[in-house]
């Protein structure tokens, strides 16, 4: 009779075992992915860090001025073709 429950015993745990190394696969690749979409999130961050950066110097106000207002410096002379 002890033997028959020990074997039992054994069988649930050797189930319980299977089922958790399942979940601990799915759960290490859901953490694997999400860190994947935190270093994705992290790098678009860095970028957007560097365009806020960059769109506060005189050159991209001159750029911005240039090419969509038709705005030219003072010693500069504007020459339009007739296309």
């Amino acid at each position: 009779m002890i033997c028959a429950v020990l074997l039992i015993l054994s069988g649930v745990l050797a189930v319980q075992t299977v089922r958790l190394q399942s979940r601990q696969e799915k759960y290490q690749t859901k953490i694997d992915t999400l860190q994947g979409q935190i270093e994705e999130a992290e790098d678009y961050s860095a970028q957007l860090e560097e365009e806020r950066i960059y769109v506060q110097t005189k050159q991209y106000i001159e750029e911005v001025a240039r090419e969509k207002l038709g705005l030219v410096n003072e010693d500069e002379l504007l020459i339009k073709s007739n296309e």
